[in-house]
Order: structure tokens, then sequence, then C-alpha cells
């Protein structure tokens, strides 16, 4: 324990000092990401959320992935600057995170101040991540991108929405389950920094497990990756116009339409 304390926490163990630096950090990072995405960057909307959202819960991390692939360094020149796969692939996984961390984050805050078992709160969490990804961030987000049906947008994005949200999962579940675990049963209280604190980290390593599959998702035409409002309009563009700018010839589109996925 460190010699400090603070009102309704007590007294700090080292740890909560660093969070309680941490936190500041976060805000002051997605504050900037928030002002320079819907004021600055041409990005399309559910990406200037996404921005947010991750940057909120990983801080200067969040901020420094936002500047090295999605910032426009000059203007005009957003669409060439986000235009190579690991961009795209990033962009992906943050649309993913950004929907799936927020229901898990929510379910997580609520299952732990009721005390429901470790189980239970797995469980909530992964059905609350799950539904809030894909009915709000994919499907809604992205209905007009995919004809403007809210149920098409919906059968087509939940295969690649599941298999994403799985690869996070795998990163991020194992990870709440040793940090909340541990000898320091703070961490289970959602009025502890330390709660927030394993909760960020389990976001962190969620997505560094999907990233890679969010890749190849968008490299097969199953996912959207970054665009513009400039290029793409304010409603975005269909998967069919993200494919033929990934270059995938017309027996590959038909190919990947008649897949399970891809029919809506």
């Amino acid at each position: 324990m460190s010699p400090f304390s603070l009102p309704f926490l007590g007294p700090l163990a080292w740890i909560d000092i660093l969070l309680l630096v941490w936190f500041p950090l976060a805000l002051a990072s997605a504050a900037y990401v928030g002002w320079d995405a819907f004021f600055n960057n041409p990005e399309m909307k559910v990406m200037k959320w996404g921005w947010l959202l991750v940057t909120l819960y990983l801080g200067p991390v969040g901020l420094f992935l936002y500047v090295m692939a999605c910032k426009e360094p000059a203007p005009g020149t957003h669409e060439e600057f986000v235009k190579p796969l690991w961009k795209q692939g990033l962009g992906s996984a943050i649309h993913c995170v950004a929907g799936d961390a927020t229901g898990i984050l929510i379910a997580a805050a609520i299952t732990g101040w009721l005390g429901l078992p470790m189980w239970v709160d797995m469980a909530v969490e992964y059905l609350a991540g799950f539904g809030f990804g894909l009915l709000v961030f994919q499907a809604l987000f992205m209905k007009d991108m995919m004809g403007g049906s809210y149920l098409g947008a919906l059968r087509r994005t939940l295969l690649p929405e599941w298999v994403s949200m799985n690869f996070m999962m795998a990163g991020m579940f194992p990870t709440m389950v040793v940090l909340m675990m541990g000898r320091d049963m703070r961490a289970m209280e959602p009025t502890q920094p330390l709660f927030w604190g394993a909760m960020a980290a389990a976001v962190g390593v969620g997505l560094f497990t999907c990233y890679p599959v969010n890749v190849w998702l968008v490299n097969k035409g199953l996912k959207h990756g970054m665009g513009t409002v400039r290029a793409l309009g304010r409603g975005g563009h269909s998967l069919e116009a993200e494919r033929i700018r990934l270059g995938l010839k017309p027996a590959a589109i038909a190919a990947l339409d008649s897949s399970p996925a891809g029919r809506g």
C-alpha cells in the first residue's frame, strides 16, 4: 500500500495511484480524438464514434493508433492515407471493439453491482457485447451501406460480427478473469478504479486478438474498413463497392455474394 488515501476510496495501493494518473490521460486523449474526428477528419460517422469510444477505453494507446491510422495528415489526403490494408483492418477492429466492448462494460458494471457469480457475469457480458455490437454498431449504423434495410444489414453483418467478436473475447475474457479474480478483489467492484483499469486492459488485449481476423475479413470483402464522407457520401457505400475498391475480380465478388455472409 502507498501512504496516500482519498475520501470514498480510502487507502490507496500504488496501482490505484497509477490508475488515477492514467484516467485523466485517457479522458484527455479521448477529448482530442473526439474533437479531431468530429470537426476535422472526414471519416464516416460510425468510425468517429468508434475511435472516440476506443480511445476513452485505451487512453494514449488509442490516441496513438488514431494518429497513425486515421487522422488526416493534410487536407484532402484521408482517402489515400487510410488505403493500406493494415489500416483498413485496424479500422474494422476498432469498429468491432467499440460496439462489443461498450456492451460488455455496461453489462460488467451492472453485474458487478449486483454481485453475480463470475460465470453469470461472463454469460451476460457475452450476450450484451454481441447484441450491442451487432444490433447497433453493425446493423443500425451500416444499414444505409447495405441498401437501407435494417434486417438486410443484420443478416449480412451477423457472421462477420460473430467471428470478429469471438476473436476479441478470446483475448478479453481471459484477461478479465486473471485481473479480476486475483489477490485484490477490489477489481470486482465497479466503484473501485481497479475495476475500470482491469476492464481497460481487457479491451486492449481484445483489440490485439481480433485485429488479425479483421484484416482477413476486410481483405476478403466480408467487412468494411475505413472510408471518408467525401468519397462515399454520408450513407457510405455497399460492400460490393468495397470489394471492387480492394481489387476483387467479378468472379470473386460473385462467390462472396453466394456465401452465407454475403447473402442479404
